[in-house]
């Protein structure tokens, strides 16, 4: 454990594909790592064998703590510094789990897709609360094995409080998560956090409904501009929720300030940059595995926001549409279903 640290006790509850990596980068660094996890296979062959990180060109091995969810409740020491890297649905308990192991002085930082700030707060406070947005592509098969397929100089996060009263410590959360990437320290979260969940609606589900790596759907002409359509909306309902059009993932800071042109350069920055040929989005690698993906948390959203503004998002609801229809059995993911998706985008702008 490094002598100077702030935050001398750390957990991750959600030890994934992302959560496992990062927390891996912590524990080589020297830092006190609790995973945590949901899985028991998983937990158990950490213990068993470590962990295993698979990177482009190296591979990490290191031993770790780690603990199934039901011995959080064992937990006599409480922690300064939790990672939440668990499914946007999985908030509300897992902050409920989290909230009674938390230092007073401490921070849940929300790594997460969605916008999951507001739920974790009204859980533990504002004052410990710490919104994230994370861009790093992996996946995981295997308990005790992940493969992280962007190393440390490719991975990016932001961080800011909900609590304008602790944004000045916030930087001491981002020099330790600098082990695992580039970090920047933002005053609006809420914008970044929005401005991630745009570029999210429009790769996640979509490609994953016709059940195909996210570069290939993209090399798609027409079902990118379904792609774009779905970007196009949820960015109407960034604003409409009171985003501001922001630069992130490493972006410059002279850009476009058209919305839409704005969707169009961080989606190719995405596809550029943090994706690679077999890249599968995580809602397709969810579906794969049997599990249910963040419809509501990411497109379903946006269909929300903009519905209780009087407006509509009709490329979203579809693709909520047809998301929901895989995970209740009655539609099958396959290409095909991208007919479908391109005929209701023609409609649309006819």
């Amino acid at each position: 454990m490094t002598k100077h640290t702030p935050f001398p006790r750390i957990a991750f509850i959600g030890t994934g594909a992302q959560g496992a990596s990062i927390a891996a980068d912590f524990t080589l660094a020297g830092l006190d790592v609790t995973f945590i996890d949901q899985w028991p296979a998983h937990v158990e062959a950490m213990r068993a064998n470590g962990l295993t990180v698979n990177m482009p060109t190296r591979q990490l091995r290191t031993p770790v703590k780690a603990l199934h969810l039901c011995e959080i409740a064992e937990i006599k020491e409480p922690f300064d510094l939790v990672f939440m890297v668990v499914k946007a649905y999985d908030t509300r308990w897992a902050a409920e789990l989290i909230k009674p192991v938390l230092a007073e002085h401490g921070f849940v930082v929300g790594l997460q897709n969605g916008m999951t700030q507001e739920a974790i707060a009204e859980i533990v406070g504002k004052h410990r609360t710490i919104g994230a947005v994370i861009e790093i592509a992996s996946n995981m098969w295997e308990p005790g094995i992940t493969t992280r397929q962007n190393d440390t100089d490719e991975s990016w996060f932001a961080l800011g409080a909900l609590d304008p009263e602790q944004q000045p410590r916030v930087e001491e959360v981002a020099n330790i998560l600098r082990h695992s990437g580039t970090v920047e320290v933002v005053e609006d979260i809420h914008s970044a956090k929005w401005m991630k969940l745009v570029v999210n609606a429009a790769e996640l589900i979509p490609s994953a409904i016709i059940d195909t790596a996210l570069n290939d759907a993209a090399r798609q002409p027409e079902f990118l501009e379904v792609m774009r359509k779905a970007g196009y909306e949820a960015m109407d309902a960034a604003l409409a929720d009171g985003a501001t059009v922001m630069p992130i993932i490493g972006m410059p800071p002279v850009m476009s300030n058209h919305p839409e042109r704005f969707v169009d350069e961080i989606f190719d920055e995405v596809l550029r940059t943090f994706s690679r040929e077999d890249t599968l989005t995580t809602s397709l690698q969810d579906w794969r595995k049997g599990r249910r993906a963040e419809v509501d948390e990411v497109n379903g959203l946006v269909v929300d926001i903009l519905e209780a503004k009087g407006e509509a998002a009709p490329m979203n609801r579809k693709v909520v549409e047809m998301a929901k229809e895989i995970e209740a059995g009655k539609r099958v993911l396959s290409p095909a279903n991208a007919g479908e998706l391109v005929a209701h985008y023609r409609g649309l702008v006819q």
